[in-house]
């Protein structure tokens, strides 16, 4: 019976939280209102690229919907009239057992009265006229009709609402992507390439779910609420009148159950947790070599509580609310058919069947309101999408690329001038960039402007290409102010080669292409031999053809120039601009490019801006920039005569030669020129940009924890249950009162049809007995459902909690047992890791606890629906059992459906995704070439292939949308058709009929929704199995292992024997080459040399965070690799440059020195004195108790430093480690720091690295290192005394290489 069809919904709804907020009176024309206002605004704004057809195809759409939303209430029609039939003919069967009565031409009367006085009786029932099986099969006709009418109709309204949203989303893509590309670079200063991607893809898809399906379904569901409230008070205003009063009841918890979500609650309480984690793993270095391993856990345990209480509570609410929910629901039921059946039976107001119509009639309609609302977040997310999209499309540009205006010369000399002209970025309007520029440059000569970063020197440049206008001032070309001029022709006059060359990814023949549309292949050629680029592209296996992949990633930096400026030549520019164009390269291919860049100069009006001497000696014209003005112009002597802003660049120049030169001597890389690349040259945003896309890219694809997702296996449930295995008795209540949940439905079908059966019982006074019986019951099952669903939220969520705790503290101590090494994998930075703890074990509750409700709860409902069902008519059953699976595929294809498609969307839009952040990336370069209009006609050819997509998405979704839809409707034809038949045939009562029909309706839909469940499941599975994947990864050192050697008179003898080692995450570079030195007890080795000749990664190997690759470490004639991790480190006391603290109190903090027992307050107090500690501490207000703040912010340098020493010297280790310990204080701290350190080294082997000498000439050993192995090592005198690396080091200061 198609009523309670819909009552899955009620209990959907109940736990989706957004159902009957409407109903109360106010709120609910509110809503209404609010609705309809949107609907006008929604109409104004978001459809204004729609066409002719487009108009149409919604119009259409919509009176489809209509129609559509209509068909419930019109079926409730029908199922009236059909109950009415059925009572109908059980009051006369029930008449006609009494063997005193008869039926006579077609009434009933008594056997042995006559017709008079059987009329003075008012005997005037009919009898035999009624024919159930025909009038079944009627009732049968108009399900059928119905259902074939929704299906045309919900195939009709989705998929013309998404061919048309399609359309238009077509065309506003397009329009935008347009737009976009013919902005003025300053616009593009001041918008983000990030948030324009952005707003291409998301901000565009947000428009289209506002314009798309959902507005066929709003209108569909507003129509029905309408519809069913209308039909309520048309048939019976009185009883439609009680059932709205109660109403609010139901909207109170809806509403408060929106409160409930304490999700935000929950984790601000576990970012405390997450707090502790993550400075854990910052810092997982200090952990390790302090063995702080196990407190860490502990602490990031207790933190953990206050996370799993809010856990729990929010369980418990919402098990609350939707119990509460559940009860207010059973007892509406009561009342509405206590007060109903008085209408029909005292006051025969109503056939049973009106009753019907009235009761499901208001409530259908409040069910789909219900789900009505959630379509107008879709709406106003569209609306804000659309209000940012359209302010874009309707910008003018200030400088309009693709405008055909403005004047093309005939005749083009190329003078050049600048008026007067000032200037500021307009992304930095308060920074004067060019301040009255005036300058000319003649045609034919080369000008070089040179000057400090930041003189205005590319600005002038950019303003010739007119990138930019200036605000004051004008820049002529000819004699004609280049604003009048037509842009892309002007344009196509430059050639320009910038100082980070973009290559577009395609092969080297098209870059050079871009250069002149319509080019020939032996101009290119021509041109790559100008450029010096030939030989090394008839190198390549693929010649013209090779792909420079993304941005030119495949070439080198003097290959991607080269090619540049093969592409600037193709265009035989009259001007050309050389921004720098060599100061990227190494010396080498700074002379191959410069004599290309010489070849080509001739003839031409060139202006170059280099920083080095080399290039600009030659040149015509040199102009010194400051402050932007010219300040002089003249020749190199000239100028170099006038001791101006140049005479200073070159002196400074000519010096830091002299140092490299020197340094080169030594055999040093020669990269570090101190010449006027000085100041580093930082272009401006867009080159910025290029580095931030290449990093957005990488983080595009989720980068992080993800990378490893593709091959997870997910894990088997058996062993997620085995982590939730000690919640065994959560779990058990928990099912029970998910049972007993999943046995409501069925009951609740049971009793309605036991309501129907009582309106054909003879006897009033009995029948009246019955239905308030029934009611009673009513009450009753509402209270037990509001019992056992707070049983059911308590008990998941406390089980759930406590899995994902244990999980999260199992996890942690996984990641802290881990090598060193595992975490210089990117994959595994803090912040990956971090998250991976707050949202993968939270994930897994998905797997057990609730989930395992979910499918008690369905398994139960259909189980006692079923067994009702063959208990009262098994025959009926087994044809209502045919369309189960159709139901329950119904019910699940709603959830599944959009998931499925968003992301064959997603990846159709990848393709036009990569063309557009190529566009926007490379914005500059593309407008210096004039390029926009190809990378509009590429993007817009991407778009086909989401577009045809689309239009098959639309009829496969409205195909199936319409299927879901009518499911029901046949489901009840055939099933009351058949009905008819067991009634008439078999003597089947007809409350059983309804019983029968309803509990497995109900069930089927409930099946579906369990369905539905599944992506949370299969997420819950891939995150439990990444993070098993973590539990068993077995580490190549292992912290928690007891294996290894120990051993009591600990000497600290030390020796490296030819030690080889690569860092993991770097194979390719040679840290260790051999390292030989070794260290008796008692003494003090120091290490010096540049930095990265592998002086602390000996450090690390001694305190096994990697393990050499070759050769050995012995620690007291042991080889260290068999010695046991948390032994060998609990010798070891290490002070480092930047000392790590964690965010606890000081005496905290040097306790942290030595885990492994409990140590008092004197202890604390007694290393503290050692290192020179104390006197400070005692001067702060709280003392010992001081906080340090995160990463001991609160304190200075130096008293981190002598914090860090007391954690050393607290572990009284036999080992001492001081990593460059003094090298970031100042000359005082350092002198305290330094007692405090040789008091530390007192009787204890110690290795030291250092830079200063103060700090190492008293070493029993000092060993010279470089490039990973000891060249000279002695003591201080032998070593001077050899005039060799030591000596040049302490006698120059420079550093050894």
């Amino acid at each position: 019976m198609p009523g309670s069809v819909k009552l899955r919904s009620v209990k959907k709804f109940g736990q989706e939280n957004d159902s009957y907020e409407f109903s109360d009176e106010g709120k609910l024309f509110g809503t209404i209102f609010t609705l309809l206002d949107m609907f006008y605004c929604q109409f104004a704004l978001q459809f204004r690229f729609a066409s002719c057809r487009e108009i149409c195809m919604m119009i259409f759409g919509s009176i489809c919907a209509i129609i559509h939303g209509s068909a419930q209430p019109l079926m409730l029609l029908v199922f009236g009239m059909l109950t009415d039939t059925f009572i109908e003919y059980d009051i006369e069967l029930n008449e006609l057992t009494d063997p005193e009565k008869v039926c006579v031409n077609n009434t009933i009367q008594w056997r042995n009265l006559t017709e008079e006085e059987n009329l003075a009786l008012n005997m005037t029932r009919s009898c035999g006229l009624l024919d159930i099986e025909y009038e079944m099969t009627n009732f049968a006709y108009y399900y059928v009709g119905i259902g074939a009418g929704v299906f045309i109709l919900g195939y009709l309204q989705i998929s013309l609402w998404i061919t048309a949203a399609a359309r238009q989303i077509q065309i506003i893509r397009k329009m935008y992507f347009r737009k976009v590309m013919r902005m003025e670079i300053g616009w593009f200063d001041c918008t983000s390439v990030g948030e324009l991607n952005t707003r291409m893809s998301d901000d565009i898809n947000k428009i289209n779910d506002a314009i798309a399906d959902q507005v066929g379904i709003f209108i569909q569901r507003f129509t029905t609420f309408v519809c069913g409230f209308l039909m309520g008070f048309a048939k019976g205003w009185k009883l439609t009148l009680v059932i709205v009063s109660v109403s609010p009841l139901i909207g109170v918890g809806a509403g408060l159950m929106f409160v409930a979500k304490l999700t935000g609650m929950e984790l601000q309480a576990y970012a405390k947790a997450g707090a502790v984690a993550d400075e854990v793993l910052s810092s997982v270095r200090t952990v390790a070599a302090f063995g702080g391993e196990k407190k860490e856990v502990e602490r990031y345990d207790h933190n953990l509580v206050s996370a799993q209480r809010w856990g729990i509570r929010k369980g418990l609410i919402m098990g609350f609310f939707t119990g509460y929910m559940w009860f207010i629901i059973f007892l509406c039921y009561a009342l509405a058919f206590w007060y109903g059946s008085s209408l029909v039976v005292d006051t025969q107001e109503y056939s049973p069947g009106t009753l019907l119509q009235v009761f499901f009639g208001v409530l259908i309609a409040a069910l789909s309101l219900g789900q009505a609302s959630p379509c107008l977040e879709a709406f106003a997310a569209g609306r804000g999408a659309a209000t940012i999209i359209f302010e874009t499309i309707e910008r003018k540009p200030e400088i309009d690329c693709l405008s055909e205006a403005g004047y093309k010369l005939n005749k083009v000399k190329g003078d050049l001038e600048f008026h007067n002209i000032t200037f500021h970025y307009p992304s930095r309007p308060e920074v004067k960039i060019l301040d009255q520029l005036n300058l000319q440059v003649k045609s034919g000569e080369t000008t070089a402007f040179v000057g400090p970063s930041g003189a205005g020197k590319s600005t002038a440049v950019q303003l010739i290409q007119r990138f930019y206008d200036p605000k004051e001032g004008m820049v002529t070309l000819d004699g004609h102010d280049i604003r009048g001029l037509n842009i892309q022709w002007l344009r196509s006059l430059i050639g320009i080669v910038e100082q980070e060359p973009v290559l577009f990814a395609t092969s080297i023949a098209e870059n050079i292409r871009y250069g002149r549309p319509g080019v020939s292949n032996d101009d290119i050629i021509t041109a790559a031999k100008e450029a010096n680029a030939y030989n090394f592209i008839m190198d390549l296996p693929q010649k013209f053809d090779t792909l420079v992949g993304e941005g030119g990633g495949q070439m080198s930096g003097g290959q991607k120039q080269r090619i540049a400026i093969a592409r600037a030549l193709v265009r035989n520019p009259r001007i050309l601009l050389l921004d720098m164009a060599t100061s990227a390269l190494d010396n080498e291919s700074e002379a191959v490019v410069q004599e290309a860049l010489d070849k080509v100069r001739m003839g031409r009006t060139t202006i170059s801006i280099a920083h080095r001497l080399s290039t600009i000696k030659n040149a015509d014209v040199i102009v010194g920039f400051e402050h932007g003005r010219a300040v002089e112009r003249g020749k190199h002597e000239e100028l170099l005569d006038r001791k101006g802003v140049y005479f200073t660049l070159v002196t400074l120049q000519s010096q830091g030669d002299k140092a490299l030169n020197q340094k080169a001597r030594q055999g040093d890389d020669v990269e570090a020129g101190v010449d006027l690349r000085s100041s580093v040259h930082q272009r401006s945003r867009s080159q910025l940009s290029n580095v931030v896309h290449e990093l957005s890219v990488a983080i595009a694809g989720d980068g992080l924890p993800d990378d490893d997702s593709d091959e997870v296996e997910p894990a088997p449930v058996a062993r997620i249950l085995k982590y939730n295995a000690p919640e065994w008795p959560y779990m058990l209540f928990g099912s029970f009162g998910a049972a007993v949940n999943g046995g409501v439905n069925p009951v609740y079908a049971l009793l309605f049809s036991q309501i129907l059966a009582t309106f054909s019982m003879p006897d009033p006074v009995e029948q009246r007995r019955e239905i308030n019986g029934i009611c009673l019951f009513f009450v009753v099952v509402g209270l037990v459902s509001f019992f056992t669903q707070l049983l059911q939220g308590y008990a998941f969520s406390k089980s759930g909690e406590l899995l994902t705790r244990r999980l999260r503290c199992l996890g942690f101590q996984a990641m802290l047992g881990q090598e060193i090494a595992w975490f210089d994998d990117h994959r595994n930075s803090p912040g990956a890791l971090t998250t991976r703890l707050a949202t993968d074990a939270s994930q897994v509750q998905g797997a057990t606890g609730s989930q395992i409700g979910m499918i008690v709860n369905s398994l139960t409902n259909i189980g006692v629906a079923i067994i009702i069902s063959f208990y009262f008519s098994w025959k009926l059953t087994l044809v209502i059992l045919c369309f189960l699976p159709f139901l329950a595929l119904s019910g699940g294809f709603q959830a599944k459906m959009l998931t499925g498609f968003a992301k064959q969307d997603k990846e159709a839009m990848e393709a036009a995704g990569q063309i557009s952040g190529e566009a926007l990336n490379n914005i500059r370069t593309i407008a210096g070439l004039g390029k926009e209009r190809n990378f509009v006609e590429m993007f817009e050819a991407q778009l086909e292939a989401p577009y045809q997509a689309a239009l098959k998405k639309a009829n496969v979704y409205g195909a199936c949308y319409g299927f879901a839809q009518c499911v029901v409707f046949m489901a009840n034809s055939a099933s009351y058709r058949f009905g008819g038949y067991l009634v008439y045939r078999e003597g089947l009562h007809f409350s059983f009929v309804f019983r029968v029909i309803s509990a497995i309706v109900t069930s089927g839909t409930a099946l579906g929704r369990a369905s539905s469940y599944t992506p949370d499941y299969a997420k819950a599975k891939i995150s439990a199995a990444r993070f098993f994947q973590l539990l068993d990864h077995i580490p190549k050192i292992s912290v928690y292992s007891d294996e290894g050697d120990k051993w009591d008179n600990f000497k600290g003898d030390i020796e490296f024997i030819d030690c080889k080692f690569t860092y993991p995450s770097r194979p390719d570079i040679q840290v260790l080459n051999g390292l030989s030195v070794s260290v008796r007890p008692g003494q003090t080795l120091a290490f010096v040399g540049s930095s990265g000749c592998g002086k602390s990664t000996s450090v690390q190997l001694l305190e096994r965070f990697y393990d050499p690759n070759n050769g050995r470490v012995l620690i007291d004639g042991r080889e260290s690799t068999r010695v046991n991790v948390a032994f060998l480190r609990s010798k070891i006391g290490i002070v480092s440059q930047e000392p790590i603290l964690f965010d606890c109190s000081i005496a905290e903090n040097i306790r942290y020195g030595d885990n492994q027992r409990h140590l008092s307050m004197d202890d604390v107090i007694a290393a503290a004195k050692k290192a020179q500690l104390h006197d400070f501490v005692m001067s702060l207000p709280e003392k010992y108790d001081t906080n340090v703040g995160s990463q001991g912010s609160q304190l200075s340098r130096g008293q981190k430093q002598r914090i860090a020493i007391a954690r050393a010297i607290i572990r009284d280790p036999k080992i001492l480690l001081l990593d460059e310990a003094t090298s970031a204080l100042d000359t005082e701290s350092e002198k305290t720091v330094q007692d405090a350190l040789d008091k530390a080294r007192e009787g204890r082997t110690c290795i030291v690295i250092a830079h200063r000498l103060s700090t190492i000439q008293n070493s029993d050993i000092i060993a010279v290192m470089s490039r990973g192995y000891v060249i000279e090592k002695g003591t201080h005198d032998y070593l001077m005394s050899l005039k060799g690396a030591y000596y040049k080091l302490v006698t120059t200061g420079a550093p050894i290489s």
